[in-house]
């Protein structure tokens, strides 16, 4: 029976690369000089600091673009609320692996409602789809890059 796996992942290398040319970036712009603003890499969390709140979001915007550049999708971050304090701006976000249980079961319900003729079945971090006919199966992926879910995904594993 014929079936693919919907999964959620980038590639760690590429955002590794992508914080090294931010601070890059940073470490030559005139507006940047003599800051100590700069982005921090350690494990699936990324850390942006600046002296103020306008610079946080410069920096950001400079972290979206090199993601973008490098084909990491920015709707992978999960963004927490900024610390702002008298000498620095502090924000973190987390880099999202795999497809959480509340956004499986929305991925599943949105494919039930489908009303296509497959079955869609959460296993750990991805949501297996089976059907009888390749074709479903290809209605389902193009379904689901149409769908509004604010995670990247991924089609693999697709089996004849």
């Amino acid at each position: 029976m014929p079936s693919f796996d919907v999964v959620s992942k980038i590639d760690n290398h590429e955002v590794t690369n992508a914080v090294d040319q931010t601070n890059r970036e940073i470490n030559m712009r005139f507006d940047f000089k003599g800051t100590n603003s700069r982005v921090e890499l350690s494990k699936n969390t990324i850390t942006l600091f600046a002296p103020t709140d306008f610079q946080l979001k410069q920096v950001d915007e400079i972290l979206r673009n090199k993601l973008a550049k490098r084909q990491v999708d920015a709707r992978s971050l999960e963004y927490k609320d900024p610390e702002v304090n008298l000498s620095e701006a502090k924000q973190i976000a987390e880099v999202r692996q795999g497809i959480e249980a509340e956004k499986a079961k929305k991925i599943v319900k949105l494919i039930k409602e489908s009303n296509l003729k497959v079955q869609a079945s959460i296993q750990g971090d991805q949501v297996r789809v089976t059907g009888k006919k390749r074709d479903d199966l290809q209605a389902v992926i193009a379904f689901l890059r149409e769908a509004k879910v604010d995670l990247p995904l991924q089609f693999e594993n697709f089996r004849d």
